[in-house]
């Protein structure tokens, strides 16, 4: 069996269509045959790391986030992708700026600690962790983060439910290499570095 027909097995077997079962289109929105969970399970597939965005002032505030990514090298700029209707949205708008902290596999309890809807508002949030402000705008940094980025708001696009902010980096910094915190499939998981 080549790996193309074990691979074709395996979809069927799981209840996805393979691209070769499904029916070409005609030009209509694809979104009208997609599913939301349907769509969360295939995008779960997708190893992301784990960040908590944060922004700062008189209010400050956290969340978990994977939607992150590395934009452009020069000049130096990143995106995060926030739901419309979460609080970090209006925080980011209001404030022009966030910071992005990399969790490690340690920090895991972090992650949920910032998922966590029932957490305290503004500076409370913060109470239980160890952190410190950004120079350039505030911005909470979390507290033996792998690494970080202390970002103003450049741009901002639609995209879907979701707003598109595009940062550029006005500092950062990294500590020593450990495990970094994984997201796969719904869950969370750890990389250990190879042993060179």
């Amino acid at each position: 069996m080549t790996d193309a027909m074990a691979h074709t097995d395996q979809a069927s077997a799981a209840g996805v269509a393979t691209p070769a079962e499904r029916e070409p289109t005609d030009g209509l929105d694809r979104t009208t045959e997609l599913d939301r969970n349907g769509m969360r399970r295939v995008l779960g597939r997708f190893t992301t790391g784990v960040t908590v965005v944060t922004t700062g002032g008189a209010k400050p505030h956290g969340m978990t986030a994977n939607s992150f990514t590395s934009v452009s090298l020069s000049p130096p700029l990143v995106l995060i992708c926030v739901l419309r209707e979460a609080a970090m949205h209006e925080a980011v708008l209001d404030r022009k700026s966030f910071a992005i902290s990399v969790l490690s596999a340690q920090q895991e309890d972090l992650a949920r600690y910032f998922a966590d809807r029932r957490r305290p508002r503004g500076v409370q949030q913060f109470a239980p962790i160890e952190w410190s402000p950004g120079r350039f705008t505030g911005s909470p940094i979390v507290g033996g983060a792998l690494s970080w980025l202390e970002c103003s708001l450049t741009a901002t696009y639609e995209g879907g439910d979701h707003s598109i902010f595009v940062g550029e980096v006005l500092d950062m910094g990294l500590q020593d290499e450990e495990d970094a915190l994984l997201f796969y499939n719904g869950g969370f998981h750890d990389l250990h570095p190879k042993e060179a």
